[in-house]
């Protein structure tokens, strides 16, 4: 009787270890950069990088990680996808001054992406200018 108490019990923590750590995996990815971006403004050198995001929804805030740094915090909204992706990747877009833009961030094997979202901030400030008051 004690016997099966105790393999209960193993078992039950085994459970609870392995759901903590899955969890734990379900918010964090990797992203190696070949070329030279910028995100939100902040330019990224090639290389690789930790990605995290936090949020209860479809709107996360992602930060890059270099080692134990974080380079870059910005809003994204987590996309799904019917099939998964192939491999990790990333997307770009041009921009103006001839540098390129992160876009979105893809994880092998996952069914989701993160699409870059610009902050609010300054899209208002980029509106507010372009705008022009009446009188």
């Amino acid at each position: 009787m004690k016997m099966s108490r105790i393999a209960i019990i193993l078992f039950g923590a085994a459970l609870m270890f392995s759901a903590s750590a899955f969890a734990g995996n379900a918010n964090r990815g990797t992203l190696h950069l070949g070329d030279t971006l910028t995100v939100d403004g902040i330019p990224l050198q090639p290389g690789d990088y930790k990605v995290e995001w936090n949020g209860n929804g479809p709107d996360v805030t992602v930060e890059l990680l270099k080692g134990r740094d974080t380079v870059a915090t910005f809003p994204a909204h987590l996309a799904e996808q019917s099939q998964p992706n192939d491999a990790d990747a990333y997307g770009s877009s041009d921009e103006p001054n001839g540098g390129k833009a992160l876009t979105a961030i893809y994880f092998g094997g996952k069914h989701y992406v993160l699409q870059v979202q610009p902050h609010a901030a300054k899209q208002q400030n980029a509106s507010n200018q372009n705008s022009s008051p009446s009188k």
